[in-house]
């Protein structure tokens, strides 16, 4: 993992880091692939349940991955982190089928979702400003980990919440209409101003795994 944070430091002093890929790379070559749940369609971009497409797409942005482009039920973004490998997913199927995208990696042979996964999702019993990583665990009641549960026969992968309640749970409302909502504007702000923080956070998963960010990043606004 020295690439890794040979680039993470690359990165503080502002020496050029390369993250394209080349035009052709082996199948069986490892790769991390962080997936972030929403819906498609403009309809959608602003809405509380399509945080995990913000997050990946500060990520292609910070990370300077290749643009992103369609690639079977998903559209994705390649690049590197330091030496490894990492692909960037947002499914195009609707949150509840949003675990087909995983099929094709979950055949590589050298992948482990315990390991290469890491989902971003939306948590509506967090306030906006809090998030929580996870190594594993149940959907929550969230249809999208229910769907990657189920194409996964498991619930070993790491996950990323990112909270998107009211302080108060009783202002939640009818839950569908309030997921499927738009941010407001101080919201919003509190949301992006989250990013580079969990982007932080999302570099250390890539170079140690899960267990050094669950006890550095305790998932409150000061970390």
């Amino acid at each position: 993992m020295s690439g890794v944070v040979s680039w993470i430091r690359a990165r503080l002093t502002g020496a050029p880091v390369s993250s394209s890929l080349p035009d052709r790379t082996p199948s069986d070559e490892p790769m991390k692939v962080i997936v972030g749940l929403g819906n498609p369609g403009k309809e959608y971009e602003k809405t509380r349940h399509n945080v995990g497409w913000w997050m990946v797409d500060h990520l292609a942005d910070v990370w300077h991955f290749d643009p992103w482009r369609k690639d079977g039920e998903a559209r994705v973004a390649d690049g590197r982190v330091g030496k490894l490998r990492v692909r960037l997913i947002k499914p195009q199927t609707f949150m509840n089928l949003s675990g087909a995208v995983l099929r094709p990696y979950a055949r590589r042979p050298f992948w482990a979702a315990a390991t290469d996964l890491l989902v971003v999702v939306d948590e509506v019993a967090l306030p906006i400003g809090r998030y929580r990583f996870r190594a594993e665990g149940s959907a929550g009641g969230h249809n999208g980990l229910k769907s990657i549960e189920a194409t996964l026969a498991s619930r070993a992968y790491s996950r990323l919440r990112i909270g998107i309640g009211p302080d108060n749970e009783r202002d939640v409302g009818n839950l569908s209409d309030f997921v499927l909502g738009n941010f407001g504007k101080a919201e919003t702000a509190t949301v992006k101003e989250l990013l580079p923080v969990l982007s932080g956070a999302i570099e250390l998963w890539l170079a140690e795994g899960i267990t050094p960010v669950m006890n550095r990043f305790s998932g409150k606004p000061a970390d």
